[in-house]
């Protein structure tokens, strides 16, 4: 009797759909910015992590082409073979500079970062001390280190102390893990109360600062400036895909970390270096963060009138609590979510619905960026006003 191993896909995939789970790609046709067209639509975007609407700068352009032009479209190989470049250290430099660490180390993705770093500086007789809703490169990274593992109540600090009392002594190293800005969510990580608890029990942290870098800060570093902790001793992973509008990731931290990874972090290791064109965007993108600080003072402006018009005209609409450019509408199922989803798309607005497995509750996440103008702000709640 012959049977079909793959049948099992065809089944899964009808559940998926079934939950009002299922996924599909929608076309982007035009450059990034605060209006972009969707399969053949024009739609104000609030479905971006362009947060300083980078990713269609011309110097950033500029500089991609230009190390193109020099370098050719594809790094060869990894680092450690063929796919150093002098720009790779340039951004490294730059990055370690812009956080006030001894050095910095660029992946080829934030979610290779996160999973490499954690992979390689924790193994099976330590433990790892995760926050609920950390972001799935940080779940991967656990998983792949063999590190026994326990998740902590969302930003709780009580019950973090408690697991720590209970368990810390029982393990060679521990690691506790968070985002600095909770993507799906909005909110920060009590980072100062962390590193206090993180140096009360020999505690290691690692901090993402994926949605944090170029958006909090006096100049823009992140959630460890915003909080004032820098100089303290901590890892910062983060990405140049976001409000650095390029692609790749980083870690910052002391010298000694930086050299460590270079020589155990097999997703640094084991592939292929940062493309040149990737490396010089982002190393732009770190000279506009930190020369044009406008721009970020422009997109808190931003945020500011949004929550002020929530405020004023949506008291009904109960969003979830955020210090940051992410906010978030609860839905009560998915299939509401994938509803106003589609409702918001027919007004003009594109911020699409957020359901599991991503998160637990089904919500739509809006984004701003500092190109978004008061007129687009006022469109999505007028459209939001209609639901």
């Amino acid at each position: 009797m012959s049977t079909n191993p793959y049948a099992w896909l065809k089944k899964s995939l009808d559940t998926i759909k079934q939950a009002d789970w299922y996924r599909s790609v929608q076309t982007i046709q035009s450059s990034p910015g605060a209006k972009v067209t969707v399969e053949g639509r024009s739609l104000i975007n609030f479905a971006s992590n362009d947060y300083l609407g980078l990713a269609g700068d011309d110097r950033l352009m500029q500089a991609a082409m230009a190390a193109i032009q020099e370098f050719g479209t594809g790094s060869t190989g990894s680092r450690l073979l063929t796919g150093h470049r002098e720009l790779h250290r340039k951004l490294e430099t730059a990055i370690a500079h812009w956080k006030q660490t001894e050095d910095a180390l660029v992946f080829s993705s934030g979610y290779l970062a996160n999973a490499g770093t954690i992979a390689a500086i924790v193994g099976k007789r330590d433990l790892i001390l995760a926050d609920i809703n950390n972001h799935s490169s940080l779940k991967s990274g656990t998983t792949l280190s063999g590190a026994t593992a326990i998740e902590y109540a969302h930003c709780n600090v009580e019950d973090l102390h408690q697991h720590l009392y209970q368990h810390r002594q029982a393990y060679r190293r521990c690691l506790i893990v968070t985002d600095s800005v909770f993507s799906m969510d909005g909110d920060l990580c009590p980072l100062p109360a962390l590193l206090d608890l993180a140096a009360e029990f020999d505690c290691m942290l690692l901090v993402d600062e994926a949605h944090a870098t170029g958006v909090l800060g006096t100049t823009g570093a992140g959630g460890v400036e915003h909080f004032g902790c820098t100089g303290r001793p901590l890892i910062q992973v983060g990405t140049l895909s976001k409000a650095l509008g390029s692609l790749g990731g980083y870690v910052a931290g002391t010298k000694t970390l930086i050299d460590f990874l270079r020589n155990r972090a097999p997703t640094w290791i084991y592939t292929t270096a940062l493309s040149p064109a990737d490396t010089a965007a982002a190393l732009a993108a770190v000279k506009v963060a930190r020369q044009d600080p406008e721009r970020r003072s422009q997109l808190w402006q931003n945020v500011n009138a949004l929550k002020q018009l929530i405020a004023y005209q949506l008291p009904h609409r109960q969003f979830l609590p955020s210090n940051s450019p992410i906010l978030c509408l609860p839905m009560e199922t998915p299939a509401e979510a994938l509803k106003v989803g589609q409702q918001l798309q027919t007004a003009g607005i594109f911020a699409p619905a957020i359901r599991p497995p991503t998160v637990t509750t089904s919500r739509i996440r809006f984004s701003v960026m500092a190109t978004h103008k008061l007129a687009h702000i006022q469109q999505l709640v007028e459209a939001l006003k209609t639901l």
